[in-house]
């Protein structure tokens, strides 16, 4: 299997009937994702995080927030069997400690351990534990086997995590852990909501992701978002999930599946999902046009055609799907002017294409007036194709809230 699937495997009647709960939920609850990552696989290093005998504590930062808690594993892009011998989730309290009040004990089927086959993810039991909304949740998971040559991670995190040796799941501070900056094995956060609440997935690449944004500081431009719509009654049950790997692309597969391959796990499969947010295709023309080594040839027809695949796909499922306009890339690494041509003609389409149902501005948010094809220098990182924490927090900003049923 190649990861792309979704197999879920262990899904408890806990989960269905409300087995083991704290109380049964009711027939107007659902389950709406608070965070998310995308998957990938990298091969693993021997005494790495996710070898035998370790702990690992991983902090992940919810955007609404909920009282009923489920959490997503997976070993989807792994070659042979995950044991998870024990799980927990509790409140951060900073680094690598957490409030043992706001401490749960995670199960499967009731059950304190799982092994997840290859290809494959798992979704826990769901747990009380009062999740306010834009909180640091810690994530801890033992794993007893031997260390996997291949493992389900999302690569750049942008966030600190934590590892120390043997099950110490229920510490409340791991001693002298080892620090890494990737969510292993960890893909998703779901919480209860109530029946008119939702999620917002923003798939993307680099820029959606993050890349270069101040470590640990929550600065990504759907961090941004998810901080405006806590603060409109109107809008706080909306869950904001990000959906984006850096390096990805729409057509092609590369450092991890093209968007196309990865729809239906990283955007249909999320729980709640009302709304689509796209912005991705820089890579694509950029690997295409780039000057020193063109590959993966696409032509404008060809990437509006990709996009508007995934904007049908969305539609078959009810979800609502906004366009994002690719920001400005003169002067990065891969820029070419053919390149800037196709970049052109994609944002064109994506301004006037009637089949979508909102649009976001990124490009004409982020350029410079005096050259539009390139960043306003305030916003950019410095290399000239990802945004510094300004052009991140103006992305943010520009999101209109109409869009979702705001004011």
């Amino acid at each position: 299997m190649n990861g792309v699937g979704r197999s879920v495997v262990g899904l408890s009647l806990a989960v269905a009937l409300g087995v083991g709960m704290g109380h049964a939920a009711s027939p107007q609850d659902r389950w709406i994702g608070t965070w998310a990552t995308a998957p990938l696989g990298e091969t693993n290093k021997a005494d790495g995080p996710g070898s035998a005998d370790m702990t690992l504590r991983e902090i992940v930062h919810v955007s609404r927030g909920g009282d009923r808690v489920r959490v997503e594993f997976t070993n989807e892009f792994g070659t042979e069997p995950l044991t998870i011998g024990a799980a927990h989730a509790a409140l951060s309290a900073g680094g690598s400690e957490i409030k043992l009040a706001s401490a749960n004990a995670l199960t499967f089927g009731g059950k304190s351990s799982i092994t997840i086959p290859p290809g494959a993810m798992v979704v826990s039991d769901p747990a009380d534990l009062k999740l306010p909304a834009l909180t640091d949740l810690a994530i801890s998971i033992f794993i007893p086997t031997q260390p996997l040559a291949r493992v389900t991670q999302h690569t750049f995190a942008d966030q600190t995590n934590f590892s120390s040796p043997g099950n110490v799941v229920g510490e409340k501070t791991l001693t002298a852990p080892e620090k890494f900056a990737q969510w292993k094995f960890v893909k998703g956060v779901d919480v209860l909501g109530a029946a008119n609440d939702g999620a917002i997935v923003t798939l993307g690449d680099s820029i959606t992701d993050g890349a270069y944004a101040t470590e640990n500081g929550n600065a990504r431009w759907p961090d941004v978002l998810a901080r405006r719509l806590q603060a409109d009654k109107k809008l706080n049950g909306l869950g904001v999930l990000n959906q984006g790997i850096g390096g990805n692309r729409v057509l092609h597969d590369g450092y991890g599946p093209s968007a196309e391959a990865r729809f239906d796990r990283d955007v249909l499969a999320q729980a709640g999902v009302k709304y689509l947010v796209i912005m991705e295709g820089i890579n694509d023309i950029g690997n295409a046009t780039n000057p020193k080594n063109p590959h993966d040839p696409v032509t404008a027809d060809e990437m509006i055609a990709g996009l508007a695949q995934l904007v049908e796909r969305a539609h078959i499922h009810g979800i609502k799907v906004i366009g994002a306009t690719l920001t400005p890339y003169v002067g990065a690494g891969y820029q070419s002017e053919a390149g800037e041509k196709i970049r052109v003609a994609v944002n064109d389409w994506i301004r006037s294409n009637k089949s979508l149902d909102g649009l976001i501005d990124f490009d004409m948010v982020t350029r410079d007036p005096a050259n539009p094809s390139m960043f306003l220098p305030v916003m950019d990182h410095g290399d000239h194709l990802h945004p510094g924490d300004a052009g991140y927090k103006a992305m943010g900003e520009a999101v209109d809230l109409k869009l979702f049923g705001g004011k």
